[in-house]
């Protein structure tokens, strides 16, 4: 009889911690209200100085807010806004933005073609994979992989993600401590490195109206 509760109650503990580690979506709605300001109510915001974050995997958020706490990606306003979270609080966020519906904006037509090639087939001449390789044919990303969702995003968000790669620090604000977020591969470094202004800026475009 003993075992038997002991092995329920073990049951009854493992549920609680997937529950924890999944988080918990409506408390996730309460706590995104200090963040709609900037990415909207819904995690789709108005302005490209932000990005969109609906529909965004919750490995990848996870881990970037963790990035912002522990400062290896810099930025003045998010560290502020993630300095009192805790694990819980990241998660339950994380799974509330996963839910949300992302919207979509519109492609250069005159960048389309270029942006395309580019984001399936990748450069050969410079040595650029492809980004459907990581990101998915309709940018959806990989959620078990930790790459990011990033069809619909803002297109000047994207080109000045591409662009601090490109130079070597993914940060705001440049510091000693920055690291980069794409981990010991350096693959987007290496990536947007080997890219033009035009080629960042078609891929950009297209992806905005990718979906």
């Amino acid at each position: 009889m003993m075992k038997k509760t002991i092995a329920v109650t073990l049951a009854l503990v493992g549920l609680s911690g997937l529950a924890l580690a999944q988080g918990d979506a409506e408390r996730g709605e309460e706590l995104a209200q200090t963040c709609a300001g900037c990415h909207g109510t819904d995690g789709n915001s108005a302005s490209p100085d932000f990005p969109k974050i609906a529909g965004q995997n919750t490995r990848y958020f996870i881990e970037q807010m963790e990035a912002y706490q522990d400062g290896s990606r810099v930025n003045a306003l998010m560290q502020g806004q993630v300095a009192a979270l805790d694990d819980q609080d990241i998660r339950d966020l994380a799974a509330f933005y996963a839910q949300q519906e992302p919207n979509f904006g519109e492609a250069d037509p005159d960048l389309v073609e270029l942006g395309r090639e580019i984001y399936r087939a990748g450069l050969q001449e410079s040595g650029v994979m492809s980004c459907m390789a990581c990101h998915g044919p309709q940018g959806q990303g990989n959620a078990a992989a930790g790459f990011p969702r990033i069809a619909g995003q803002h297109a000047d968000y994207t080109i000045s993600q591409l662009n601090a790669y490109r130079t070597g620090y993914r940060a705001d604000e440049p510091a000693e401590n920055a690291r980069m977020t794409d981990g010991d591969t350096r693959m987007m470094r290496a990536i947007a490195y080997r890219m033009r202004d035009h080629e960042i800026e078609a891929v950009a475009s297209y992806l905005e109206g990718l979906h």
